[in-house]
């Protein structure tokens, strides 16, 4: 990543420095960084309609533009979509300067005006996802391990509910205490697909209290192969056996996934 990137994310962890104003959520010498800002913008009711700002500047950026995801659970879905365009917009008028802050000060001041437009109306879907404007390089998998789910059901019918809205198809496996989640789709729906699962509140601490996902990691990722089967839906399985599990891999292509990656998650 540039210095002038490096310096900009020094910057901006000490711009927004309050309580779970800024985290960052990944950091890669391929794919960049990854962060998240909270904040708060003048709506059409309310005077600090909280947004939450994901961005993701690749390792060129800033010659290249971030991908950007806003959620908001005061906003409708086709809000937080108008939003994402517009700061896209507003983007590409920096490209080659650190922007994020200049994008985070133009969208507290200009929020009210995007919602004002007669095309955004008051549907009541809330906003889970920003649809995605990125260039499609092609059908990708990815292999995800999670370590539990103790609000299992609610859990189960948000990721359902993610890969559908993020047209991504797939399975969410159990077998015993092993629980993966096995996603196709654009790479950049699996992007935003992982930006959920890290940011959102979907599952319960001990006591009961809603929290997000922390212990969740990315075994496996790659560009779907000639091999590799083509899942046509999403769907839920539950596995009676390692055997069961592992049929479900080669009949998929994946035998060599199974044997690098899930074997050695039995213990």
């Amino acid at each position: 990543m540039e210095a002038s990137a490096q310096e900009e994310l020094s910057a901006l962890a000490a711009i927004f420095c309050g309580p779970g104003e800024w985290e960052v959520l990944s950091r890669s010498e391929t794919d960049g960084t990854v962060f998240r800002i909270l904040t708060k913008a003048e709506g059409l009711t309310d005077a600090h309609t909280p947004l939450e700002l994901v961005f993701h500047l690749p390792v060129n950026y800033p010659s290249c533009l971030p991908a950007i995801s806003v959620t908001s659970e005061h906003l409708t879905r086709a809000q937080c979509a108008a939003v994402k365009e517009k700061l896209l917009e507003q983007a590409e008028n920096l490209v080659s300067e650190p922007m994020v802050h200049e994008l985070v000060l133009w969208i507290q001041q200009n929020l009210r005006h995007i919602l004002n437009q007669p095309e955004m109306g008051s549907g009541s879907g809330k906003c889970t996802f920003a649809a995605n404007t990125a260039v499609d390089d092609g059908l990708w998998m990815t292999l995800l391990h999670l370590d539990h789910m103790r609000a299992k059901t609610k859990y189960v019918k948000t990721v359902e509910k993610w890969a559908s809205d993020l047209r991504l198809t797939g399975r969410l496996m159990f077998m015993g205490k092993i629980i993966l989640i096995l996603l196709q789709g654009e790479r950049n729906n699996i992007k935003e697909y992982l930006i959920l699962q890290k940011t959102s509140k979907v599952d319960v601490d001990s006591s009961g209290k809603k929290c997000k996902e922390k212990m969740i990691s990315v075994l496996f990722e790659t560009k779907v192969q000639t091999e590799h089967k083509r899942f046509l839906a999403f769907e839920v399985r539950e596995y009676s056996s390692l055997d069961e599990l592992q049929k479900e891999f080669e009949t998929a292509g994946l035998k060599k996934l199974f044997s690098e990656f899930v074997l050695g998650l039995v213990k």
